[in-house]
């Protein structure tokens, strides 16, 4: 059985760089993308299991990359992170409520995103018969 693709959106590199190690190194196959609008684009016309997706952003933020997937992809679920900006934790509560199934403050240690994943990646795996 393949890894669960994970679509990890965030502008900071350097972030985006050790998260993505991070979760390759628990065994996900990761897919980045610099803004919402590329991680969008890919989750169009790719099989991803789930999105990480950070709010504050240039291009296309993460708000709007959550509304745009919450229409299109229904049943994804998606992760929000944010902070270290004005107002991350009100940014985190309007993601919860507008379909974010998590949302996980920055700093975060990437055990604590990695446990996020497979919780939410569990609870979505279909029982079996």
């Amino acid at each position: 059985m393949p890894s669960p693709t994970i679509l990890l959106i965030d502008d900071n590199d350097d972030v985006r760089e050790m998260l993505a190690h991070a979760l390759r190194a628990a065994q996900y196959t990761v897919v980045e993308a610099a803004d919402g609008l590329k991680g969008v684009e890919y989750a169009r016309s790719h099989s991803v299991d789930l999105v990480v997706t950070d709010l504050v952003m240039p291009v296309q933020e993460g708000m709007e990359t959550i509304v745009i997937l919450r229409k299109e992809r229904p049943t994804l679920p998606i992760i929000a992170i944010s902070g270290g900006v004005t107002n991350s934790g009100l940014y985190l509560d309007i993601a919860g409520k507008i379909g974010a199934r998590r949302i996980l403050p920055k700093p975060f240690a990437p055990r604590t995103l990695i446990a996020l994943v497979a919780e939410v990646l569990a609870a979505d795996k279909p029982a079996s018969p």
